[in-house]
């Protein structure tokens, strides 16, 4: 990730179905990641993405998810919204003056390394300060837009070329 701060910026408006919970506590967000597993699940959404990407916004919920419960404050809001191309999270504390900060020279085997996580596995991510909330959020790709079918492609094969000389 490079840099030792989460991004400030505005969370991004997405068009889609928007499904919302409320975490007031740590043993809910099991519960809620269940249901967000069976919305992900149902034919008309897996049909338009991957199952790699459907575990990849599963496992960013839950980093967001914990790190809103562990390190915000307050009653802590969840927000999908299903895009076309993929996924809105937003997630919610009040605690606006503590923006999330990465992990930095730390050990992996002590933690901290889910905004990493969550930034290897999305395509933009931020926070967002607004009066008495703070909101934690990440875009993720559905796993089928033309732009992941180009990365998946095996680039075709180049003829070797000739030593110089020949």
């Amino acid at each position: 990730m490079g840099q030792e701060s989460w991004p400030n910026a505005p969370v991004p408006s997405v068009p889609g179905d928007v499904w919302h919970w409320q975490l007031e506590a740590m043993h809910v967000v099991s519960r809620v990641r269940s249901d967000l597993r069976a919305r992900i699940g149902h034919p008309s959404v897996s049909s338009s993405s991957t199952e790699d990407a459907r575990d990849g916004l599963l496992l960013v919920f839950e980093e967001l998810a914990s790190n809103a419960l562990r390190h915000g404050g307050g009653a802590v809001r969840a927000l999908v919204v299903a895009g076309p191309d993929g996924w809105l999270l937003d997630l919610s504390d009040e605690a606006p003056d503590r923006p999330p900060v990465p992990a930095v020279d730390r050990d992996p085997a002590f933690g901290g390394m889910g905004l990493h996580l969550v930034a290897q596995l999305s395509l933009d991510y931020g926070w967002e300060g607004r009066p008495g909330r703070k909101h934690v959020w990440a875009r993720l790709p559905s796993g089928r837009s033309p732009l992941a079918a180009a990365q998946d492609r095996v680039p075709e094969p180049r003829a070797p070329e000739a030593p110089p000389g020949d």
